[in-house]
């Protein structure tokens, strides 16, 4: 029997150590939703992100602010970038799925390697103390930044759920997710959708990077790895289902933290891998539980009055 105290902190540092990969899922989540797109561009916006803040503070001494100020209008240019001459330039041309895969690919293994080039291969530390405060609870150790990385975490995934549900231009994406030819007929600029979905992503990989980089080093390389937990949540949680990615994302991250009780550490990512094999080949479309079929038959755009699957 282990003792309760010790469930007790895995379960919390497991919690608090999730909310960069929930950030990060629903940043890959989003964009598959939305525009369709498999966007393993994605590891090459995480190491923009990183490396403008570490420069501000490292190589000119900045405030943590500025750097994350940097970081979005970086990440965010890029994203909007790669969505307005990339993506969209492919879909002109009616491309292949296996042209965007291609892409997004050969995309991010420039970014990192133009990374590397710069940064070497040497774990980078964002910030110049890794040192945070901590707080004993009901004998559990809570540090400021699980309390920070939990707050920002739940205030995007908040504001996303509430842009997607109430506002115009997020009505306007999930019409475009569910079927982006009928949504155009009704007048909704699915191009403007494209890029508004890339632009939010870049968002939350900024503030995930923030997180991640307040606590652990990063090289370039790395974000490759990073993101192959994303696309596990994002199958698990179910294709289109954006919080129900963000929720598969914390239970991984549960899984492989418990994990160190019945074997060794350097065997956690191999969870990750193996999760990923289970989903594609048994769960294709997520882990969904029955549930009953709407009466009236309604899809596709009248979701845009505000539908429960406005929200997903």
């Amino acid at each position: 029997m282990y003792d309760s105290t010790i469930l007790a902190q895995i379960l919390w540092t497991s919690t608090a150590t999730a909310s960069f990969q929930v950030l990060f899922t629903i940043a890959f989540a989003l964009v598959l939703k939305v525009n369709k797109i498999w966007n393993f561009t994605q590891p090459a916006l995480m190491g923009i992100a990183f490396y403008a803040i570490f420069v501000v503070i490292n190589w000119f001494d900045g405030p943590v602010l500025a750097g994350v100020a940097l970081a979005l209008l970086s990440a965010g240019v890029a994203a909007y970038g790669i969505e307005r001459l990339a993506f969209a330039t492919l879909r002109e041309r009616n491309s292949s799925p296996i042209a965007f895969f291609i892409f997004t690919l050969v995309f991010a293994q420039f970014s990192i390697y133009v990374l590397t080039l710069v940064f070497t291969t040497e774990p980078r530390f964002m910030l110049q103390s890794m040192f945070w405060p901590v707080h004993l609870v009901a004998g559990v150790v809570v540090s400021d930044w699980d309390i920070q990385a939990l707050l920002i975490t739940a205030a995007l995934a908040a504001a996303l759920y509430l842009f997607l549900r109430f506002t115009r231009p997020g009505q306007f994406m999930i019409a475009v997710s569910d079927n982006a030819d009928l949504a155009e007929i009704y007048g909704i600029d699915k191009q403007a959708s494209f890029r508004l979905a890339m632009v939010i992503a870049a968002i939350f990989i900024t503030a995930a990077m923030y997180i991640f980089g307040a606590r652990l080093a990063l090289f370039p390389e790395l974000t490759l790895h990073v993101m192959i937990f994303a696309v596990a949540a994002t199958i698990l949680g179910g294709i289109g289902n954006i919080f129900g990615a963000a929720a598969a994302a914390v239970v991984i991250n549960v899984l492989q933290q418990f994990s160190v009780l019945v074997v060794d550490s350097r065997w956690q990512p191999l969870l990750v891998y193996a999760l990923l094999f289970v989903a594609i080949v048994f769960f294709p479309q997520g882990v969904r539980f029955r549930r009953r079929a709407r009466a009236d038959g309604r899809a596709g755009l009248p979701a845009m009055a505000g539908t429960p699957r406005a929200a997903e």
